[in-house]
């Protein structure tokens, strides 16, 4: 039986989840002073082999001194067919699971892996006196038995509050033609991701979680990072990974509203509790402006305003009740 979560914040603003390689202090330092929704500090593809055992000290340490002030913090452990994962998991949550938000598990491959690490941090969350629940699992998926499991992985534990993509591993193992992670194969004339992020978004709606892009490595190229940052936030997606700091605020620029968008979903949702109540006439739906707005309407500006209060957007308009 997985266990019970408590009323934590499972929906925290990702627009620009952060990588730092949990084995180099010098980043580890800088990370805390960038703009970015998460940072996640990482024991896996970030560091040497030899590196990992003093790496998780390390992220220990800066966890508990450093000053993360709004910021998701998320430690990524290495995957369950290592040899490291277990002691990932034990070292940073023993010594730093007050000041932890989620583990993320790479290279997720099917339900029991998600609901091992869950087992394992109840565990440590008992023997330590920790809130047992608290801290949340990001599931990335990252090849195509994970990409088959998804709806399953989604349902693992209730600790899950993002499905990520791992385009980069994903890539290999479907031998897509590309050295270029993120960007479009040679000779396939429309987008070769569209059914892999979408079949990880549903998962993910389906289940009230967030949808998160992975890496684009060219960190340069932030004209690219926007190209493919911008696909995936048409689709819905929740936010990207950023590597270096020039893609931070690219990221959420195109992962927050317009204000323009914002203004109007505040509007709406105003308008139609006006409309719907007995000062409006109990209306079902009503015009605001040219646009007629209903229940569907709604739901539609509440996804938007959501987005921009997260983002800490503030409105340049209001509602006026017509006059009687």
């Amino acid at each position: 039986m997985t266990s019970p979560v408590p009323q934590v914040n499972r929906l925290r603003p990702r627009r620009s989840c952060l990588a730092v390689p949990g084995s180099n202090p010098r980043f580890l330092e800088k990370a805390q002073g960038l703009p970015a929704d998460q940072v996640f500090l990482d024991l896996e593809d970030a560091c040497a082999p030899l590196a990992k055992p003093d790496a998780r000290h390390t992220i220990v340490k800066f966890l508990n001194e450093g000053d993360w002030t709004g910021k998701t913090r998320v430690v990524r452990v290495n995957d369950w067919t290592t040899e490291w994962t277990y002691r990932d998991v034990v070292t940073v949550v023993e010594g730093a699971g007050q000041n932890l938000d989620c583990i993320m598990l790479p290279k997720v491959q099917d339900a029991q892996q998600v609901v091992a690490l869950d087992l394992l941090l109840t565990q440590i969350e008992k023997t330590m006196g920790f809130e047992v629940g608290k801290i949340g699992i990001e599931a990335q998926i990252e090849n195509a038995q994970g990409l088959n499991n998804v709806n399953e992985i989604a349902t693992a534990s209730q600790r899950v509050e993002t499905i990520i993509f791992g385009p980069a591993d994903f890539m290999a193992s479907i031998n897509m033609k590309s050295l270029v992670v993120g960007e479009q194969p040679p000779g396939y004339p429309a987008d070769a991701y569209h059914y892999i992020l979408m079949k990880i978004l549903m998962a993910a709606r389906a289940n009230n979680l967030q949808a998160i892009d992975g890496p684009y490595l060219q960190i340069r190229n932030i004209d690219g990072y926007r190209a493919v940052a911008q696909r995936a936030a048409a689709l819905g997606f929740d936010g990207k990974w950023v590597l270096h700091p020039g893609q931070v605020e690219a990221s959420n620029e195109i992962f927050s509203p317009s204000q323009e968008d914002y203004d109007h979903a505040e509007l709406i949702l105003d308008a139609y509790d006006y409309y719907t109540s007995e000062a409006g006439g109990k209306k079902g739906s009503a015009m605001l402006g040219d646009e007629m707005i209903d229940e569907a309407s709604r739901k539609m500006a509440l996804v938007i305003s959501g987005k921009g209060r997260a983002a800490g957007m503030q409105r340049t308009s209001s509602f006026e009740a017509p006059e009687a």
